[in-house]
């Protein structure tokens, strides 16, 4: 699933516009998508035969019975600004009082009609047209309300909402104590200082960037509206579905066997840290590797799974599809020389985590732009420490720090936290959808270097589609833990036992 900025989804639109489809379709497609989730979560209701077909006889006692229901149940406030977003809001206001004719509808303009144009003027008048009225003061509303829609601002807002639309931002936010808050395409003032703070987003097309790890955006559904899917390919910024890893659930061929997928060498876990290298080596089993070598300070409490070796020179190199490197290893010096000759010289893919990645801080040119993959898996304190200051994480636009980092250096980078970001040489981002606050906890990125590992040892020359699908079963198996054990308790090793099931893994 492709996500838009601001401005790639204003070129969508244009694209589409010029392609055939005018705007007051989509806006109108855009309000009837809205619509369609108001009725499917039950929040806007209509009882059969009170749709404004016309019924030739007399209506059923339940049928009249759910109709006053109806009626009595909703009582819905519409907050339009004066541009597309507030179009769309006035399209919606439009469909709600021919097909729903709920208890109340009040629809508030945050606009003179002078003010308006476009499609936007166009649905004010279709609105009035259909017998709409406007309401000026939504003090009688405030405490009864069971549905108020966020129409006021859309992805054209740079910097922070004037004061007007401040306000109204708040009162959404605060005036409405027993309504559900829909935002229509994106909540307004998004990013800003004045947020508001929806229960339900419905966005058109394609996610935009500043939703995907925004709170304020609550439950995100994401509805087409027209634009095909051809106008977005030139976009660069993926949302990972099941759809995208699909091939690496497949299952396995009846006479496989060990060879077949992979042998992971994990170097990891100096004294007093072996549990970091224990956790990636299994980790690398679960995900599916064939084989998995340990070299660490000491094997004590290994499972038997995991074949083992010392972590001293010279290294189990050969025959290995994949090594993870870093977990538990220290920041010594010998361990540093270490990690930027294999980086430097290894001529298989790599997983680079933890110390391995403080180690890389500072060098210039780690690998040469012809080697094997190298996939970086920094938290956002180790991303400091790697990237530039002025690419920090800190600065909030993650994806330009992992993009710029990947880019420039000839590689991959999971740039972990929450919506984790992955950033490929060509510019291509992913962001991954899936994960828990219950992964907060020592030892899941750990459980990560191995899980890529595992997943890359079974598909090497689907290398990228492995590290995707690694993250997002990772994050998973976090929602799955936390769902069990409670977000609190979940232990980094509980999420090798969620790991979903599918088939062939």
């Amino acid at each position: 699933m492709k996500v838009l900025t601001a401005e790639e989804m204003r070129e969508a639109d244009r694209r589409t516009i010029e392609l055939g489809i005018p705007g007051l379709i989509l806006m109108e497609n855009a309000a009837c998508r809205v619509v369609e989730f108001l009725v499917e979560r039950g929040l806007l209701t209509a009882p059969k035969n009170q749709t404004g077909l016309a019924v030739v006889g007399q209506a059923s006692a339940c049928a009249e019975f759910q109709f006053r229901y109806a009626r009595e149940a909703q009582r819905i406030v519409i907050i339009c600004g004066k541009g597309n977003n507030g179009g769309d809001g006035l399209a919606i206001a439009r469909q709600i009082l021919v097909n729903y004719k709920p208890q109340s509808l009040d629809v508030f303009l945050v606009a003179t009609p002078e003010e308006l144009h476009g499609d936007a003027e166009a649905n004010y008048k279709m609105y009035l047209a259909a017998g709409g009225t406007f309401t000026s003061s939504l003090e009688t509303r405030m405490g009864a309300a069971t549905l108020v829609l966020d129409a006021l601002l859309g992805t054209g807002l740079r910097g922070e909402p004037n004061e007007t639309y401040a306000h109204w931002i708040r009162t959404i936010n605060t005036a409405f104590p027993s309504a559900i808050r829909v935002a229509v395409d994106i909540p307004s003032g998004l990013g800003s200082s004045t947020e508001v703070r929806a229960h339900h987003t419905v966005t058109f097309t394609a996610p935009k960037v500043s939703m995907l790890d925004a709170a304020a955006v609550g439950e995100l559904i994401v509805a087409p509206i027209g634009t095909s899917q051809e106008i977005l390919n030139g976009a660069t910024i993926n949302l990972t579905t099941e759809d995208d890893i699909a091939l690496l659930t497949r299952p396995r061929v009846k006479d496989g066997h060990k060879g077949l997928y992979g042998h992971v060498l994990v170097i990891a876990g100096g004294p007093g840290k072996t549990g970091a290298a224990h956790m990636v080596g299994l980790a690398a089993l679960r995900a599916g590797a064939g084989l998995v070598t340990v070299a660490s300070s000491d094997h004590t409490g290994f499972p038997p799974e995991l074949m083992t070796a010392p972590l001293t020179q010279p290294l189990p190199l050969e025959r290995k599809t994949v090594v993870a490197i870093g977990p538990g290893l220290g920041t010594d010096p010998t361990s540093v020389e270490l990690v930027r000759n294999l980086a430097k010289t290894l001529d298989i893919p790599m997983v680079i985590d933890a110390d391995a990645i403080t180690a890389l801080a500072g060098v210039e040119n780690p690998w040469p732009a012809t080697a094997k993959p190298r996939i970086l898996t920094p938290h956002p304190g180790e991303m400091d420490r790697l990237a530039p200051k002025s690419l920090s994480p800190q600065s909030k636009d993650r994806i330009a720090t992992a993009r710029a980092y990947a880019t420039q250096h000839h590689c991959c980078v999971v740039l972990k936290g929450n919506r984790t970001v992955i950033a490929f040489a060509d510019g291509q981002v992913w962001i991954n959808p899936t994960g828990s606050p219950a992964m907060a906890k020592a030892g899941s990125g750990d459980i990560l270097t191995g899980l890529i590992a595992g997943f890359i040892a079974q598909f090497p020359n689907d290398w990228q589609t492995a590290v995707i699908a690694a993250v997002y079963r990772h994050g998973q198996a976090g929602e799955r833990a936390a769902e069990t054990e409670g977000e609190k308790h979940v232990l980094a090793t509980d999420l090798l036992r969620f790991l979903e099931r599918s088939p062939g893994q």
